[in-house]
C-alpha cells in the first residue's frame, strides 16, 4: 500500500514538474517573440530618416506629413519600454503616418522614379512584411502561454508559481492594421 501512495505522490509530482517545464517554455516563447517584434520595429524606425532625407527635397510643399511622420517616429522610439498595447498604439500611428507619406509621395512623379525612394520603398515593404510574421508569431506564443495560464490543472501551477497572462501585440485601428498600397 505504501507503494501505491509513493507511486501516486511521484507520478503528481512529475506531472507538476511538466506542467510547470511547459509554463516556462511558453514564457520563452513570448520573450522570443517579442524580441522578434522589437528587431523589426526598430529595423522600420532606423529607416525612416534616410527616408525622409530622400523625400525632403521633392515634397517642399508637404511639411505637415513630414512632421508627422517625425513626431510619430519618436513617439514609437520612446514607447520602446513599452507594453505591447502601449507600443501597437504607437506603431500603429507610425504607420498611419508612412502611410500618409507614401500617399503624398504618389504626386510627385520626380520622386517615384527616384532611385533612393524605390529602394527605401521596398525595404520599408520587406520589413512591414517582417512586422507582420513576427506579430503573428508572438501572438501565437501568447496564446499558448494564456492558454496554459488559464487551463485546469495547469493554472493551479501557473498561479502557484506566479506565472501571468501575456497581452497580444495588435493594433487598435483597423486602417493601420493595412500595409500602405502603392500604385505607379
Amino acid at each position: 500500500m505504501e507503494w501505491v501512495i509513493l507511486a501516486l505522490v511521484a507520478a503528481a509530482a512529475g506531472y507538476a514538474i511538466t506542467i510547470y517545464n511547459g509554463l516556462v517554455k511558453n514564457r520563452q516563447m513570448v520573450e522570443e517573440g517579442w524580441s522578434g517584434i522589437d528587431v523589426q520595429l526598430k529595423r522600420r524606425t532606423d529607416l525612416i530618416p534616410n527616408l525622409l532625407e530622400t523625400v525632403k527635397g521633392y515634397m517642399t510643399h508637404e511639411r505637415e506629413t513630414l512632421e508627422a511622420v517625425t513626431n510619430a517616429r519618436a513617439a514609437a522610439t520612446s514607447a520602446a519600454n513599452g507594453t505591447p498595447e502601449q507600443r501597437a498604439a504607437a506603431e500603429g500611428q507610425l504607420s498611419s503616418a508612412l502611410g500618409r507619406l507614401i500617399a503624398t509621395a504618389e504626386a510627385y512623379p520626380d520622386l517615384k522614379a527616384n532611385t533612393n525612394f524605390l529602394e527605401f520603398q521596398a525595404a520599408l515593404q520587406t520589413v512591414e512584411d517582417e512586422i507582420q510574421m513576427s506579430r503573428r508569431y508572438y501572438n501565437g506564443a501568447v496564446r499558448n502561454l494564456n492558454v496554459q495560464v488559464e487551463s485546469f490543472p495547469s493554472n493551479l501551477i501557473a498561479n502557484a508559481f506566479k506565472f501571468i497572462k501575456a497581452q497580444y501585440f495588435e493594433l487598435e485601428n483597423e486602417a493601420d492594421r493595412q500595409v500602405p498600397t502603392v500604385k505607379f
